[in-house]
């Protein structure tokens, strides 16, 4: 076993990476090439207390192939990946992918604890009206079309809904780091106003409208993840449609 000390790696950001190397040598220029590919998933957990990874690399002659085991250890949990290919960094980005995976999972979970504590602690804002919700008009808008209608109707939910959205992002730091460069908060509460909008008619019966569209979200959040460029086109279309006003408005 050849244990390649921290010294010896790169350093490159907050996440403590330790590499182990099995009946090989990876050069200097491999582990930068591996630090690299390890970039986002520092960028996941860069505000973990705890974050240490290390990186089992074992070549198998038998099969002519280099194994790859990722143990990345977070605060309550380890969470653990491995692949195997004939050439090492595929091995490595196959292995990271997954983990990646976990990690946004991982803090999907803490993200419900912390809720469900905020929730008994009375310091989460639920998104509510401001002002009395018109039912009525909210139906009425839906099936006439009318998006810049249903927009004035379900007005006031904004604010509660940009909250709620503001803190829902910090759980996708790819989004994250979008925020405030051709991204805003609005963008994102209107791309569920979107979505409330479209399946108004689907919703679940005997949910609260303001829980309805906390839980559109999360699906929200994750299309302007894989999707933004898209996304905010909708956005921007739909928001020139609100700004026209309701059909029929002189």
């Amino acid at each position: 076993m050849t244990d390649i000390p921290p010294a010896d790696q790169p350093v490159r950001h907050k996440l403590q990476v330790h590499f182990d190397a099995h009946h090989c040598q990876p050069t200097a220029d491999e582990l930068a090439a591996l630090a690299d590919g390890l970039d986002p998933l520092a960028r996941q957990v860069g505000n973990f207390p705890v974050a240490d990874c290390r990186v089992v690399i074992e070549y198998r002659s038998r099969s002519n192939e280099y194994a790859v085991k990722l143990s990345l250890l977070l605060p309550g949990e380890t969470l653990v990946t491995s692949d195997h290919d004939p050439v090492l960094h595929a091995a490595f980005e196959r292995a990271v992918t997954p983990l990646e995976e976990l990690v946004k999972a991982y803090k999907e979970r803490l993200g419900q604890v912390d809720d469900r504590r905020k929730h008994e602690a009375g310091t989460v804002q639920d998104v509510t009206p401001d002002v009395p919700l018109d039912a009525a008009a909210l139906d009425a808008a839906v099936a006439a079309g009318d998006y810049p209608a249903y927009r004035l109707a379900a007005a006031g939910y904004e604010d509660a809904l940009r909250v709620r959205v503001g803190r829902w992002v910090e759980r996708y730091p790819a989004v994250q780091a979008r925020m405030g460069k051709g991204l805003e908060t609005v963008d994102l509460a209107e791309a569920v106003f979107l979505a409330a909008f479209e399946g108004h008619d689907a919703r679940p019966p005997g949910v609260r409208y303001g829980e309805w569209l906390e839980g559109l979200i999360d699906g929200a959040v994750k299309a302007f993840e894989h999707h933004p460029d898209r996304e905010l086109e909708n956005v921007n279309m739909a928001r020139v449609a609100v700004a026209a006003g309701p059909v029929g408005t002189p």
